[in-house]
């Protein structure tokens, strides 16, 4: 899996593969206690959106300097900037008393995870060529995605047994961790970014964006990632935790498992998915995985038991597994040399729109009109954004007849 790397760039995809999956075990310990968590504060289901959409604010406003600092002081850094700001929030949020401390709390966690989601992509894109990106990308969303998915089943058992509170405990020492691993662990690679620039003097980091941002390729995809995030923080994180516990009666360690279970369909499909993509290019790999999600959705509104519930989040497990790393991928595919700071950071930022839009809009239709129809609206969307980018972005990256 790991021929073609070397030395170094192997050291470095472990150990970041290591850093996200801690990283993303934390969070996903909170998403089955989150819309619990804070409707014990008395507040409807549109301010619990809230709650998820305040985190993605956090994130979108941070991906861009996160972007800075990795370009100006190194990625290391950011990383270890991002796991404090964590770590930090967390604890925030453990001891909240009330909704505004609550708020509080998950915007400075979202700080936290803007920096190192957006500068693990920046370390990606670092160490990987066009020929291997798709698989390298794979074993990195492998482990976020598998971490995220299965953070839920201890995250649900906590709850159970400590309190709501006790999974936001527990990714505050997680955070730390983090920052030990991003700081004396993970290597520095703004240099090998430099070095591929061929020593050509680049712009300023804000012309850098402008530039990055006006390829149409770049714009579709970060649609795709936007309306990605949209439904998985506003549809799943949000609307299917409450829509099993209140619909179908499930206790929090009972969707956790449903949710770990996809993770590890995920985590198995992600490599054979990184393979496709570098093999036969991108987009056969992000059309068919968007369609496969917004499935999923219908699945889940539909579900009438535990089984269909499983079933749902198995589909849900599958396509995120698939398609998770394509859009980042392909992002990086376009990223002019010595420009993946730049390219993904604004990458990472305009998807975040979709984790603040998310929440707070399908909790307001939920409010209104019901889950099931918030549901529908994901399925929609998804399947549009799959179209348009079918149909208007240019394909990056075909292996077939090169060495």
């Amino acid at each position: 899996m790991l021929d073609g790397l070397a030395g170094q760039e192997r050291r470095i995809l472990i150990w970041m593969c290591v850093l996200v999956g801690v990283n993303q075990l934390g969070f996903g310990s909170v998403v089955p206690v989150l819309p619990l968590y804070a409707r014990q504060f008395g507040v409807p289901v549109a301010w619990v959106g809230a709650a998820i959409a305040v985190y993605g604010l956090a994130r979108l406003f941070t991906s861009a300097p996160a972007g800075q600092i990795a370009d100006r002081y190194g990625r290391r850094h950011a990383l270890a900037i991002g796991a404090v700001a964590t770590s930090a929030g967390n604890l925030w949020c453990a001891l909240a008393g009330t909704y505004p401390e609550f708020m509080v709390g998950r915007f400075i966690a979202g700080i936290g995870a803007g920096m190192v989601v957006t500068a693990g992509q920046i370390v990606l894109a670092d160490i990987t060529t066009p020929a291997r990106r798709g698989r390298m990308m794979s074993l990195y969303w492998g482990s976020f995605i598998f971490a995220a998915g299965a953070g839920p089943l201890p995250g649900g058992v906590l709850a159970e047994w400590f309190g709501l509170a006790a999974p936001f405990w527990a990714y505050a020492g997680l955070g730390l961790v983090v920052g030990a691993v991003a700081w004396f662990a993970v290597g520095e690679t703004r240099g090998l970014a430099r070095e591929r620039a061929g020593g050509v003097k680049l712009p300023g980091f804000l012309a850098q964006l402008r530039l990055v941002g006006a390829n149409r390729g770049f714009a579709l995809v970060c649609m795709v990632s936007l309306v990605n995030a949209a439904t998985r923080t506003g549809g799943l994180f949000n609307i299917v935790p409450l829509l099993g516990a209140e619909w179908l009666g499930l206790a929090p360690g009972t969707i956790g498992l449903a949710m770990a279970l996809g993770s590890v369909v995920g985590l198995l499909a992600a490599y054979p998915a990184g393979w496709l993509s570098d093999r036969f290019g991108r987009k056969p790999v992000i059309v068919p995985t968007a369609m496969l999600s917004g499935v999923a959705m219908l699945l889940f509104c539909a579900a009438p038991d535990l089984v269909w519930f499983m079933a749902a989040s198995l589909a849900w497990g599958l396509a995120s597994g698939m398609g998770g790393p394509a859009p980042a991928t392909y992002a990086a595919d376009v990223a002019p040399p010595g420009m993946n700071a730049a390219a993904m950071s604004l990458f990472r930022m305009l998807g975040d729109i979709g984790y603040v839009a998310g929440p707070v809009g399908l909790g307001l239709v939920t409010d209104f009109h019901g889950p099931a129809v918030a549901l529908v609206v994901c399925a929609g969307l998804l399947g549009a954004s799959g179209m348009l980018f079918w149909v208007f972005a240019p394909e990056t990256w075909r292996a077939e007849g090169r060495k």
